[in-house]
């Protein structure tokens, strides 16, 4: 028995093929093999189109599928991690109305900011547990707003991983937690927020049908499992967004636990059993995937969108000559610099408006130059160390929130493959950090394993997840990257 899992993103949508009885990954691709473009019709504007995503799930599918060792009819359960907080917007006939606008687009910022001011900050904090900001209520309310006869075609909103669902199954349908990423969650009255689409003139029957994060969300109609290659009446058992579903890949689904990961855009996710809320929405409440009637379980997100973004950008600059110089190239010339960079400051916020900073858009920055000392090293680990220091800025807040832990788990991918990003982080926030093998596509095939109920508990879900690594701070660094970390807010003009 196969679970499969599907892990759509912004750069690429991933799949692995999970063995029921090993818990361990078969296989697993992406799709493209080069980062897929995101659409920038305005400043500040970010799309891409869904179906360009279900072609991306279509052909690593059927990469994986032309193995010889994979049996695609062994296949029983899917399950769905998804870039988060993107709005889809189909019409009665499940036709995409406009492009996806995505988790980095920043056109609702001010639209966010004024229904928290009219509704009440008070209101949106006990209820949402969050300012509307730059979310998916939000955007939809930019399409109202500046798009009506768009809007008007509109039969169902989706977050990206119902669109998949969606075209899997032949239903649209969502879940509680993706809404509450939407902030169209009332957590005071665990239903859809009333308040909310009120304030925005939203009818209710855009919501999708409402299915649980873990359990038979639908089955596989006959033109997917053609496309895909797989049975049909295979059940869709797990949706996640993609930081909830990372937080889960890595064992993480209890007050206490909390994961990272360093992608194109970073985060630290901490699990609670409690209702809290950061006064200025610099991080964020959502319902986490285990959340349960019996056990509350919600997930505080802090978010930089500019992490692993910053790295390939600088990697492109230095390529643009014909040069290939590898990551672990840069790697090298990094760690041939002193820590704090000899005072070379980069703060990674040029990827859209960044939540951790009150929703503010100033761009990414590069200060405290020296002709004469800086060279090309200093410019890589300065890199590193100013991605590491917004992911500890907000880190701090979520101490002061109470849901800080002293272990961090990450996945030994993107920027955690880096040996001066671990030193860095590890140092920074002071906390031990275990680098595990998984991903956010074989995360979503165990979610699929247990929504299916072929894994009836953590023990189970878990087997076959392999520890890689254990870093803990060294004393003899921290006080050094803690005066690199003072100076690099020195130059955080907000």
């Amino acid at each position: 028995m196969y679970f499969l899992g599907l892990d759509i993103g912004s750069s690429s949508s991933k799949v692995s093929v999970l063995d029921a009885k090993t818990g361990k990954s078969l296989a697993s691709t992406h799709y493209p093999k080069t980062e897929l473009a995101i659409d920038a019709p305005q400043a500040g504007f970010a799309e891409q189109a869904p179906d360009t995503w279900w072609s991306c799930i279509k052909s690593a599918c059927h990469e994986l599928f032309s193995r010889d060792d994979i049996d695609a009819q062994k296949i029983e359960a899917i399950g769905i991690s998804y870039q988060m907080h993107g709005l889809v917007c189909v019409d009665k006939n499940q036709n995409i109305v406009r492009p996806a606008i995505i988790w980095c687009d920043s056109r609702a910022v001010e639209i966010g900011q004024k229904a928290f001011e009219s509704i009440g900050e008070d209101t949106c904090l006990a209820e949402l547990l969050n300012s509307p900001g730059n979310f998916t209520a939000s955007k939809l309310k930019w399409v109202k707003d500046n798009q009506p006869e768009l809007f008007s075609q509109i039969d169902k909103i989706m977050l990206p991983g119902d669109y998949i669902a969606m075209k899997l199954t032949g239903e649209t349908t969502t879940t509680s937690s993706g809404l509450s990423e939407g902030i169209l969650w009332d957590f005071k009255n665990g239903e859809i927020s009333q308040t909310l689409l009120s304030h925005y003139g939203f009818d209710a029957s855009l919501i999708p049908t409402l299915v649980p994060s873990f359990g038979i969300q639908g089955e596989v109609c006959k033109n997917a499992a053609a496309e895909l290659g797989i049975r049909q009446g295979v059940k869709v058992t797990y949706r996640g967004g993609d930081q909830p579903n990372n937080a889960m890949s890595l064992n993480v689904m209890e007050p206490g636990e909390v994961a990272a990961t360093a992608g194109t855009s970073g985060v630290i996710y901490a699990v609670t059993d409690k209702n809290v809320y950061d006064q200025h929405s610099r991080v964020n409440t959502f319902q986490h995937v285990s959340d349960t009637a019996e056990n509350k379980r919600n997930g505080v997100l802090l978010c930089v969108n500019g992490t692993g973004r910053l790295y390939s950008w600088v990697r492109g600059l230095l390529n643009t000559q014909g040069e290939n110089i590898s990551y672990p190239t840069l790697n090298q010339l990094a760690d041939q610099v002193n820590i704090g960079s000899d005072g070379l400051v980069m703060h990674p916020f040029g990827n859209g408006a960044e939540r951790v900073l009150q929703n503010q858009n100033i761009g990414g920055h590069m200060r405290g130059i020296d002709f004469n000392r800086h060279q090309l090293g200093h410019i890589v680990r300065s890199a590193q160390e100013g991605i590491v220091f917004a992911l500890k800025y907000g880190f701090d807040v979520l101490k002061d929130m109470g849901v800080s832990s002293q272990v961090i788990r990450a996945g030994k991918g993107n920027m955690f493959l880096s040996p001066i990003f671990v030193e860095a982080f590890v140092n920074s926030c002071q906390a031990d950090v275990e680098l595990y093998d998984t991903d956010g596509a074989e995360g979503a095939a165990r979610g699929a394993g247990y929504g299916l109920g072929y894994f009836t508990n953590r023990a189970e879900m878990f087997n076959g997840l392999t520890l890689l690594e254990h870093f803990t701070p060294e004393a003899e660094k921290i006080d050094a990257y803690a005066q690199a970390y003072e100076n690099w807010k020195k130059y955080l003009d907000l």
